[in-house]
């Protein structure tokens, strides 16, 4: 069992928000173990404590207390099965495709590659099996690579979202259309994030990009691994088309992005809200079947109360690993509507990228 082993992982932008997440996670990991941690140059060379502005609810994690950070160059993590990264997107890009060049694997936070016809862009929950793009993609790399690869998971409010829309595909078929207004946190601006007093006593209806990558990513998630005569794609939902709207807001919650969701089905009559509730209490994952340590055993909680979820009640149920969804009823537009919560920091980010690399674990696409 892999409970008695140790797989040794990195973790690139280490002293960054969603790098003290990692941390944070993997420091109680059952079987990942830290080995190398990289950040800035003018964090290298320092202990971790001393290079980190930590920021979390609980301390610093002991085993990376004397581990002395690295810059984010893969030779310092040439002993790594797995490298995490939290990386901004401003200096992503070439990091990582740098590491993936030297065989390393790379399970990416960050949205540089998240739009590369050949690379992964997996929500745990809902589509592993885009894992299978993995060796065309070893392939056409130029020169061809034996090892190393690429997986991003999605942008938290898309990640929030797919997942029910995932459950709902799942049991009644195409979804047509799809409406989104979402309520986020500000902690999905990152540290220090949004000015205090930008946010206090103030909703702000406009973050940059992020209507985008919902209207986008969704398609490319909920979309299948094509393969065309030994040459595979993604198919972006293009055999039953999907037209998505959103409309993000930042709101002044510190963590859960909330977001309020209306669909039309293909298939009519649509299915009642009953049904659409039993669907999505049903729904499970690949990667719990897979016995992947971080999945939540219920990948999708429905609430009957009329006022849940909320961040609050709700953000940190099994540890913020799966969705929570309320209040699904008719819609007078189109057919059906709800809301679902989403811890932002964690299935939104971290413990997404973890997910998938227990995934890929289990599926041996990474051989440990």
């Amino acid at each position: 069992m892999l409970e008695d082993r140790q797989v040794k992982v990195g973790v690139l932008g280490a002293t960054g928000t969603v790098g003290q997440r990692f941390i944070t996670l993997l420091s109680v990991h059952p079987y990942f173990v830290i080995h190398a941690l990289g950040a800035s140059q003018r964090s290298a060379g320092k202990s971790y404590p001393n290079a980190v502005n930590w920021k979390q609810t609980v301390p610093i994690p002991a085993s990376v207390r004397d581990i002395t950070v690295q810059e984010c160059r893969p030779e310092f993590f040439s002993e790594c099965s797995v490298v995490f990264s939290g990386l901004d997107s401003e200096v992503a890009g070439d990091i990582e495709a740098t590491f993936r060049a030297a065989e390393l694997v790379v399970f990416s936070n960050s949205k540089n590659f998240r739009r590369d016809p050949m690379v992964p862009l997996i929500v745990p929950l809902v589509n592993p099996s885009h894992l299978a793009m993995i060796p065309q993609q070893r392939a056409l790399h130029s020169p061809p690579l034996k090892k190393g690869f690429i997986v991003t998971n999605a942008n938290c409010s898309t990640t929030g979202v797919v997942i029910p829309l995932a459950a709902l595909e799942k049991s009644f078929g195409p979804i047509e259309s799809c409406m989104i207004t979402t309520m986020q946190a500000i902690s999905g601006a990152g540290y220090p994030g949004v000015p205090s007093l930008d946010i206090f006593d103030n909703v702000v209806p406009y973050i940059s990009g992020e209507e985008e990558k919902i209207e986008w990513e969704t398609l490319k998630i909920l979309g299948e691994v094509v393969d065309d005569e030994g040459t595979k794609s993604f198919d972006m939902h293009s055999r039953h088309p999907l037209r998505i709207s959103a409309s993000c807001n930042r709101v002044p919650v510190i963590e859960g992005h909330t977001e309020c969701v209306s669909v039309r089905f293909h298939r009519r009559p649509p299915p009642s809200p009953q049904q659409v509730r039993e669907a999505l209490t049903a729904y499970t994952s690949a990667a719990v079947a897979l016995g992947c340590p971080s999945a939540p055993h219920q990948t999708i909680y429905v609430h009957e109360e009329p006022d849940r979820p909320q961040p609050r009640l709700d953000r940190d149920f099994q540890k913020g690993a799966g969705v929570s969804v309320g209040r699904v009823r008719q819609c007078r537009v189109l057919d059906i509507k709800f809301v679902v919560l989403s811890n932002n920091v964690c299935i939104g980010a971290a413990t997404s990228s973890i997910i998938n690399a227990e995934v890929a674990i289990a599926r041996r696409v990474i051989e440990v």
